[in-house]
C-alpha cells in the first residue's frame, strides 16, 4: 500500500480576491478543511486542477 498523497500546501495561506481559492495552494477551503479526510482518487482530482486554479488566481 502506498503512503498518502501529500498536502499541496506551500505555507501561504491566503484567499484570493474572491474569496474563492488559496493563492499558496490552489485549493478551496473546503478542500483544505477535507484535505485528511478525503479520498486517495478525490485528492489526486483536486491536484489535477491546481496548476490551472493557481494561473486564474495569478490572472486577477
Amino acid at each position: 500500500m502506498s503512503a498518502p498523497l501529500a498536502s499541496p500546501c506551500v505555507r501561504v495561506c491566503a484567499l484570493d480576491a474572491a474569496g474563492a481559492l488559496c493563492i499558496g495552494c490552489g485549493r478551496t477551503i473546503e478542500e483544505i478543511a477535507g484535505w485528511s479526510g478525503m479520498s486517495e482518487e478525490g485528492r489526486l482530482a483536486v491536484m489535477g486542477e491546481l496548476d490551472e486554479r493557481l494561473r486564474q488566481v495569478e490572472a486577477l
